[in-house]
């Protein structure tokens, strides 16, 4: 839960709430019953601290179901003048809208121009402005599932609280960790979290592809209490380092760089995809609640031959040291989201928002955020 007062940098961080998420399983509501009660104690706890009353909220989506593609989309300049203006430009996107594949059941989150021609010459910057009679524009477009959409959308405002705005997680969590000179050389984002990890891939300060894939730290912690036939809740402690010296330590390593190795396997099969493999000179920068995870940088490293870094030091300066885990990129995220001034958001609409509370529903739902 932030605030913002006119003429600070960043938002003020009002309260830290963390609640086990019921109801969820990677990203989407399988009981909404125990999801309303969740969201109903988080909210309440976040109340009582600020003494505030919430009644907005900016949601963060991360689920299972969340994935980008790159259209391209052409038209005709319909102005006397051949002049390009925003009405050029949203039909080109409306064109590229209009082929993009296996769109039924499924909710366009967030639109993003990312690079236009003009008269089949490629425009560096600017389009607005320029004169010619065919205008193309390739654009991301972010999707998700319409029915886990609306499922949680459905349990937030039962929960008695008006949806403000929806931005896909990854894209807030970049908000908080990447800088411009990362997002500008290339980078590639890696969200570790409970139940799925997503990735978020810049290039030239735009986001070009964005993916969730169904593994997260959940999965190491079920390994290791399988490896070592220990409860789960022995298993978790173990996982985080509080409970080494009663187990071996090479074996642990193995089981967790065994399920590192596969989340990395789903990063590089995506970059290979998307022809980004080797070369994001900003290289991996690795967020969310498995961060923290074993020597998982140096890992990072040797498995992507690329640049590895983790992101807490970050957040902890963006948010004047009042956050200092990964696991609240996300959260923080969304508060940046909603003001950031500059126009960096690479063509997405920016709503308007009552500028107080925005990423209280990160920890409600925490299994939405890889």
């Amino acid at each position: 839960m932030c605030e913002y007062k006119n003429g600070d940098n960043f938002p003020t961080v009002l309260a830290l709430v963390k609640k086990n998420s019921r109801g969820l399983r990677r990203g989407y509501v399988i009981n909404a019953e125990e999801t309303l009660e969740s969201v109903r104690v988080a909210l309440a706890d976040a109340e009582r601290i600020t003494k505030l009353k919430i009644k907005k909220v900016v949601l963060g989506i991360g689920g299972a179901t969340l994935e980008s593609k790159l259209i391209d989309g052409s038209v005709s300049v319909s102005r006397p003048d051949a002049e390009i203006n925003s009405l050029e430009i949203t039909r080109a996107m409306e064109s590229a809208e209009a082929t993009l594949p296996d769109a039924t059941n499924r909710n366009i989150i967030h639109r993003l121009p990312i690079s236009f021609k003009l008269d089949n010459k490629k425009v560096l910057g600017r389009v607005e402005g320029l004169r010619g009679n065919k205008l193309e524009v390739k654009t991301l477009f972010v999707t998700c599932s319409s029915q886990h959409l609306r499922d949680l959308i459905k349990v937030v405002e039962e929960a008695g609280i008006i949806v403000d705005d929806i931005v896909a997680s990854p894209l807030a969590a970049s908000y908080a960790v990447l800088s411009k000179l990362q997002k500008v050389s290339g980078c590639v984002l890696v969200n570790i979290g409970s139940q799925t990890t997503s990735i978020a891939v810049f290039e030239e300060n735009l986001p070009i592809s964005i993916q969730v894939f169904p593994l997260g730290s959940t999965d190491i912690t079920n390994d290791i209490a399988l490896g070592f036939r220990i409860p789960l809740e022995d298993a978790e402690r173990v996982k985080r380092g509080e409970a080494e010296g009663t187990i071996a330590k090479k074996k642990l390593d193995d089981i967790i760089h065994a399920r590192l190795s596969d989340i990395f396997e789903y990063v590089e099969g995506h970059l290979k995809k998307i022809g980004c493999s080797g070369l994001l000179p900003a290289g991996v920068v690795i967020t969310g609640g498995g961060s923290g995870i074993g020597n998982i940088e140096e890992l990072a490293k040797n498995y992507f031959k690329l640049p590895a870094k983790i992101s807490s030091p970050e957040i902890a300066t963006n948010s004047k040291n009042q956050i200092k885990e990964s696991v609240w990129s996300v959260a923080y995220g969304l508060c940046l989201y909603d003001i950031d001034e500059d126009n960096e958001k690479g063509g997405m609409q920016k709503s308007h928002h009552t500028p107080m509370v925005f990423s209280v529903v990160k920890n409600i739902f925490r299994e939405l955020w890889p």
